[in-house]
């Protein structure tokens, strides 16, 4: 929500109207789990140095002031996420 000047997907072109997870990331050894939480950004010729460096230092600035890399550290430190108990998980 935080980028909503910024067109972004959540899933691959090729798989824009499934909900499978992208089969790039997989193979390239993603979970489900992690491939399932990728954003992607499409850049053209006509994309600017400015305009990419715009969306880099946006990125940083509402990804990283909330914690939101905290599932990439951990699965990159090879943390099954499937396996971790969430805090209000299971709660009705």
């Amino acid at each position: 929500m935080g980028i909503n000047d910024i067109a972004v997907s959540s899933g691959s072109a090729c798989t824009s109207a499934t909900l499978e997870p992208s089969y790039v990331l997989k193979g390239l050894g993603a979970g489900d789990d992690l491939a399932h939480s990728s954003i992607r950004f499409g850049i053209g010729r006509f994309n600017t140095e400015a305009e990419v460096d715009y969306v880099a230092n946006k990125l940083i600035d509402v990804f990283c002031g909330c914690g939101t890399f905290a599932l990439y550290e951990m699965a990159k430190e090879g943390i099954d996420l499937k396996t971790v108990k969430w805090a209000g998980e299971g709660a009705h």
